[in-house]
């Protein structure tokens, strides 16, 4: 069993930057892929970011590519989720997930057993 708790969010105005935490629960965070996940009012979740256990290889949608960053320190069982040039139309809900999985990831939000709470950004424009 893994808890995921996510925290970073908050208001911020467009073009600034955030980091979203994700603190896990257990002593084999290394063996789960880790995700960000976002949902806007009124809209379905979307994918943001996967990263494998070991932080080797990342996969971001493409909306994402050149302005959020995934990132984990297995060491502190900790995810990341660094976003720069904040747009308006990031504005959402953020969650972070995960599922045990060797040198994988997924895009896909079926796969991941285990979520946390979430963390509301808000982006003024």
């Amino acid at each position: 069993q893994v808890q995921l708790v996510e925290s970073g969010g908050g208001l911020v105005q467009a073009g600034g930057s955030l980091r979203l935490s994700c603190a896990a629960s257990g002593r084999t965070f290394n063996n789960y892929a880790m995700a960000w996940f976002r949902q806007a009012p009124g809209k379905d979740r979307e994918f943001v970011a996967a990263i494998t256990g070991s932080g080797g290889s990342t996969l971001y949608a493409d909306s994402m590519k050149g302005r959020f960053t995934i990132s984990r320190d297995n060491g502190k069982n900790t995810g990341y989720l660094q976003m720069n040039s904040l747009k308006h139309e990031d504005t959402a809900v953020y969650f972070c997930a995960a599922y045990l999985a060797n040198n994988r990831y997924s895009r896909l939000a079926t796969l991941y057993d285990y979520w946390g709470q979430g963390t509301q950004v808000t982006v003024s424009s």
